[in-house]
């Protein structure tokens, strides 16, 4: 989710939304030539911008369709996936500018957030809360723990889909030299697959699957864990304990082997949540595939 269509769609309707008050109040070329024989940019104002800003209200305030670009949050969502995302769930913001005019709520946690990345906020990244302002996330033999008090977790069977695990990966160039065709990341995906180990966590009222590999721990790689608590983050990366600043929150992927997550950077500040993710309308597979409705539903 790398372009904010907002950079496109804010500029022009305000554009033409200026030229159609031009028009109504000074130059009224509709009024005295009639329909259809104004100026280009007058007609096109009458033309488009109603439309536009009808689009701009219901993306800025209300729904925005997202689609997922990686694995990061399997099996929740699949790379392909097009979910839509309740842009008022965290409070209404200003388009471009992002500034908050309207408290309507906050995250919870095991929320499936939408935020601006903030290593560079022109992309947005999709991850689940974890901790919310205030809170203590700690980590250790196994178990997730928010402050202090053991997440609900237990063991359960998944069956992935076939389909959907052939896809993630993708192909193309993954290195210097290194291609991969459509088979061979299908069959990437399905061994990666096989040392999947899948889990049942409930936050608050969200009960969702995560899944681990066996056998790899990402957050032993993983360097805002190491920079924030060097005394109990050990070299394996299976024990960790963060402190949730105020006004911000930290978040993981459900993949939780394969995201590049709070742990590796850090903090979603407040001014950074566009919104909650509530329904996946529709999966598109790569390349020359036509879209299915098959994963249609809400969000856990």
């Amino acid at each position: 989710m790398d372009f904010d269509f907002n950079l496109i769609l804010v500029p022009l309707t305000i554009v033409l939304g200026i030229v159609w008050l031009l028009d109504k109040l000074a130059l009224k070329q509709r009024k005295t030539r009639g329909r259809g024989q104004e100026g280009l940019l007058v007609r096109w104002a009458y033309d488009f911008f109603p439309v536009l800003a009808v689009v701009l209200i219901v993306r800025s305030f209300l729904i925005e369709p997202f689609n997922i670009p990686s694995s990061s949050m399997v099996p929740t969502l699949y790379t392909g996936d097009f979910i839509a995302v309740n842009k008022y769930a965290y409070g209404v913001r200003l388009p471009l500018t992002y500034n908050k005019v309207l408290d309507t709520g906050e995250p919870e946690h095991g929320d499936v957030a939408v935020f601006r990345y903030p290593e560079n906020p022109s992309i947005y990244y999709i991850k689940r809360v974890i901790g919310l302002p205030g809170d203590t996330v700690s980590y250790s033999q196994g178990t997730l723990s928010i402050n202090d008090v053991p997440v609900e977790t237990k063991s359960v069977g998944f069956a992935a889909n076939a389909e959907l695990t052939s896809q993630l990966y993708l192909p193309g160039q993954i290195g210097p030299g290194q291609v991969l065709t459509e088979k061979s990341a299908s069959a990437m995906g399905q061994q990666e697959e096989d040392a999947a180990q899948y889990f049942e966590e409930v936050q608050g009222d969200n009960k969702h699957l995560v899944r681990y590999l066996d056998g790899m721990n990402s957050s032993q790689y993983a360097p805002f864990l190491q920079q924030q608590s060097p005394e109990v983050v050990k070299s394996e990366g299976t024990e960790w304990r963060i402190d949730v600043p105020e006004d911000q929150y930290f978040v993981m992927g459900d993949n939780r082997d394969r995201s590049a997550d709070g742990r590796f950077w850090g903090f979603v500040p407040d001014e950074n949540l566009a919104g909650k993710a509530v329904y996946i309308w529709m999966h598109k597979p790569p390349g020359l595939n036509l879209p299915t409705f098959e994963r249609n539903g809400t969000i856990n």
